[in-house]
């Protein structure tokens, strides 16, 4: 029919059409427990390494593989042998399951007696996807709906992506709309007999969504079947790589393996490189605040400076600084004039805080440290966490987790890290707030000691981040520690050791 042809066109291009060209971006991602533990080594499927530059701005792209084949293909297998052969630590899965389109009732009603087809492309959400993996490699943290199969619809619950080095994307439709076919960098098609998709779909449907033996067999025969036929096996010509026998094929996933290794050689990127060379000999920033250096601040220092200083005196005083460093940041949050009447029934012109709320966040580990101080002078203070580790073997930082409150976009936040020598956990930590619809000037970095190469770092990508903190050092060594600096801070206050080549403002690692 006329109707089903020019659906069909815009399914996929004509064969021979040129290919539009590809605009890549970077990608991000959020914390989830991995996918896999293999002998070699734990591969993640949530978190990110760094992917901005000096500029604050993106800098390493994610490889995008878009994976289709008919239902029960065994895609999602082919994924997985995927990851597990590239060996690379960041990876994100994302089905294309999760965007099945809200039914109405009466939708609902059909899909209930197996009569709503779940295999026609108008049963996906094609602008959530597009907008969804542009989101992605734009660098945004995006919300990923998700479906149940059971009740055949979204949970009310989201869960939420930042990117990685590689993304895979599959589903049944992965290659069935031009828009999306742009944002893919491989495509590849899995290819598997008919016979053993129905053999797999019938033990799935039965034993994970609860379906029966009849209902399976009418939706595959009523829908199932012509939709591949139609609108699936077609889009097998657009595709960069087939795979025939799926997961049995491993000459063919050593290949894509090689290929997409080769490719993200082209993407590596030193940080710590590039920030170390970066905005020196400037003037320190006008939104840098240093507490001012009185004898009682200047003997502080001198007690956490000294390493003979025992692990007590080392975070009494610490914890000191602290309230002070927190004390002086609340000094610059927003005031306003306000009246109040004392107990003698006279007026008092005063001030109160003028924005919305106060939340804190603490970069893990060390940062944890500075939640009392904070709790203290704030009450009902809502507190979130970023963990930020140091990867052994490239020295850059890598986002594990984090924890934030809802609706902490209308908040002022204090971002707190005990050290901060070239600025690369504060700088993720930063665009992660970002991501998260914080406006840059409600941001207030806080830091016992910084590196006058980390303010110029924050300063210069984010210049209208409030910088805070009661000392700043001239110097950042070769092993990016400050000098003279005060040691590796969350080691000397929990009293745990520290490898000897680790950074000042990088200690997460043994959290």
């Amino acid at each position: 029919s006329n109707s089903s042809a020019e659906s069909l066109d815009r399914l996929y291009p004509a064969v021979g059409s040129a290919k539009p060209p590809r605009k890549r971006t970077t990608s991000q991602c959020k914390s989830e427990p991995p996918l896999l533990r293999t002998s070699k080594r734990t591969i993640y499927t949530a978190g990110r390494p760094p992917w901005y530059n000096e500029h604050g701005t993106q800098s390493k792209e994610a490889f995008v593989i878009g994976l289709g084949g008919g239902s029960a293909s065994g895609k999602t297998t082919v994924a997985t042998m995927i990851i597990e052969a590239l060996d690379v630590p960041w990876v994100v899965l994302l089905s294309m399951d999760s965007f099945y389109k809200v039914l109405t009732k009466q939708q609902q009603e059909q899909a209930a007696s197996n009569d709503f087809n779940f295999d026609h492309p108008d049963a996906f959400d094609f602008d959530l996807i597009i907008a969804t993996l542009k989101k992605l490699k734009q660098g945004k943290s995006v919300k990923i709906p998700i479906y149940d199969f059971t009740t055949h619809s979204r949970k009310k619950e989201w869960k939420t992506l930042y990117g990685a080095n590689v993304i895979i994307f599959e589903g049944i439709m992965a290659f069935a709309d031009k828009e999306l076919l742009k944002l893919l960098d491989l495509k590849i098609f899995v290819d598997t007999d008919s016979d053993i998709r129905l053999v797999r779909r019938l033990r799935r449907d039965i034993s994970e969504r609860g379906r029966d033996i009849e209902g399976v067999i009418k939706q595959y025969n009523k829908f199932v079947k012509p939709a591949f036929d139609q609108y699936i096996q077609p889009t097998m010509r657009l595709a960069d790589i087939v795979v025939p026998r799926g997961s049995g094929n491993t000459v063919a996933i050593d290949l894509i393996v090689q290929h997409v290794h080769s490719q993200l050689e082209e993407r590596e990127l030193s940080v710590r490189a590039a920030l170390a060379s970066a905005h020196q000999c400037h003037p320190l920033p006008q939104t840098l605040s240093v507490l001012k250096s009185t004898p009682q601040v200047r003997g502080m220092h001198t007690i956490i400076r000294n390493k003979e200083t025992s692990r007590d005196e080392f975070i009494f005083y610490s914890k000191r600084l602290m309230r002070l460093l927190i004390e002086h940041a609340l000094s610059l949050l927003p005031f306003q004039s306000c009246t109040v009447q004392t107990p003698q029934g006279q007026d008092y012109e005063g001030r109160t805080y003028s924005g919305k709320q106060i939340t804190g966040v603490s970069i893990l580990r060390a940062g944890e440290t500075m939640e009392p101080a904070l709790r203290a002078v704030c009450k009902d203070v809502r507190i979130g966490t970023i963990l930020i580790q140091t990867n052994c073997n490239t020295g850059e930082p890598e986002l594990h987790y984090l924890r934030l409150p809802k609706d902490i976009s209308e908040d002022h936040v204090i971002l707190m890290d005990c050290t901060v020598s070239t600025g690369a956990a504060a700088m993720m930590a930063v665009r992660v707030l970002l991501d998260h619809d914080v406006p840059e000037d409600k941001i207030f970095l806080l830091s016992l000691l910084m590196a006058e190469m980390g303010v110029h770092s924050v300063a210069y990508a984010f210049p209208r981040v409030k910088i805070i903190t009661t000392a700043v050092d001239k110097k950042v060594n070769d092993l990016f520690r400050i000098i003279p600096g005060i040691g590796n801070f969350g080691d000397r206050y929990f009293g745990t050791d520290a490898p000897p080549d680790w950074s000042d403002d990088e200690d997460a690692l043994s959290t």
